[in-house]
């Protein structure tokens, strides 16, 4: 019987297109391909599917990181995982062999990453590496490419897309759903080789900024009163209540209680739902702009009764602002950075303002804590004799 555990059988094995198996328990098999150049071979796992009535097979992938007498170890507890997942019934037909396969399968109950792998990654070089032989220069290479595309602020109806140099915080959201996607499939490489696909896909330390463009109420006030009525109800959310501009977007009639005056706040970056109480002037903006809908449909629409998003709120806040000549820069995220520098500004405690801008208290003592620090010297300076 074929022992691949001892290296210098494996040696000695001769190569063929048929790997040389190995039985590990009943329906359970591994094996491994020899390669005809040298190397250290591939390995793969076959197992017993009992609802189709024949076997499954898996590439395993080389475990050339490891060293050569570990190597066995490592693919005989993969085997045996695959193995577990066909006797489960949770292995597929679906066939994950790409880049591209991996991030397909990925971004199908994930819209938003599915959007990015069509910008930057099926297009590339990179989306047709075969998995099993992905390595770290593959990946640098990718990420050096998307480092030199301009990132995307707005398609504009008239004219060329306008588009800015990809800043840091950018270019870690582009990279991380494709190391999520990747590491759904593939398990990390050993540190410091080539099969550490992951390593170039870290992120950028400290690359969030802090937001310094602020509008006073005064200055908001005219950006509104400027926008087209379109727009307008959107636009005056943002004014409001400090939450993302996608957050709002996302929102449902439903999500509104009029009754209680509660907003729940579903679809948004801080992951899990959260309920609000919204003021009087917010409320009363809420309940006009859901009157007469149906619970799941958008809270704030567009003429042709979509929802918001990026690539439609950039444009009419952009003219509005030119128009009224507020300084250069205003964007959606202007207007929630300005009503959170109110609210911190105003004394309440950084733990209520992150939880109703759905972030964390540190970020907000992080970029806005100078403020309050600010206000103190302020009143200390007041108790000077």
């Amino acid at each position: 019987m074929l022992d691949l555990s001892r290296v210098k059988d494996r040696e000695s094995l001769k190569p063929r297109r048929e790997p040389h198996w190995q039985r590990l328990r009943p329906g359970c098999f591994m094996g491994f391909r020899v390669a005809a150049r040298g190397g250290a071979g591939t390995w793969i796992a076959r197992a017993y599917d009992e609802s189709k009535r024949g076997y499954r097979l898996k590439a395993l992938g080389s475990f050339g990181e490891k060293p050569a007498n570990e190597r066995f170890a490592v693919a005989k507890a993969a085997a045996e995982a695959f193995a577990s997942e066909v006797d489960r019934g949770s292995v597929t037909d679906e066939k994950i062999e790409t880049v591209q396969d991996a991030c397909e399968r990925f971004g199908k109950t994930r819209s938003d990453a599915e959007a990015r792998f069509k910008r930057y990654v099926y297009s590339d070089p990179i989306a047709k590496v075969k998995l099993a032989k992905l390595r770290r220069s593959h990946i640098a290479a990718w990420r050096t490419r998307l480092e030199e595309t301009p990132a995307l602020v707005s398609r504009r109806k008239k004219g060329e897309p306008i588009t800015r140099a990809r800043s840091p915080a950018t270019l870690n959201r582009d990279m991380a759903v494709l190391r999520t996607a990747l590491g759904g499939v593939l398990p990390l490489g050993a540190p410091n080789t080539e099969a550490a696909w992951q390593e170039p896909l870290r992120p950028v330390k400290n690359a969030v900024k802090r937001r310094t463009l602020y509008l006073n109420r005064d200055q908001r006030r005219c950006l509104v009163d400027a926008i087209g009525s379109e727009a307008e109800p959107f636009v005056r959310a943002l004014c409001l209540l400090p939450l993302r501009p996608g957050a709002v977007a996302a929102l449902t009639a439903g999500d509104f209680d009029k009754r209680t005056s509660e907003l729940t706040i579903g679809k948004d970056k801080a992951g899990n739902g959260r309920r609000i109480l919204v003021p009087a002037v917010a409320a009363v903006l809420f309940t006009k702009a859901g009157k007469d809908k149906l619970p799941a449909a958008p809270l704030f629409t567009r003429s042709n009764g979509k929802a918001w998003d990026k690539e439609t709120w950039n444009d009419p806040i952009a003219e509005a602002a030119i128009a009224v000549k507020l300084p250069a820069g205003v964007t959606a995220y202007t207007l929630r950075h300005s009503t959170i520098t109110d609210l911190v500004t105003s004394g309440l405690p950084l733990l209520t303002v992150a939880q109703i801008s759905g972030t964390s208290a540190e970020m907000i003592e992080k970029h806005y804590g100078h403020l309050v620090r600010h206000a103190a010297t302020e009143a200390l300076a007041g108790l000077a004799l």
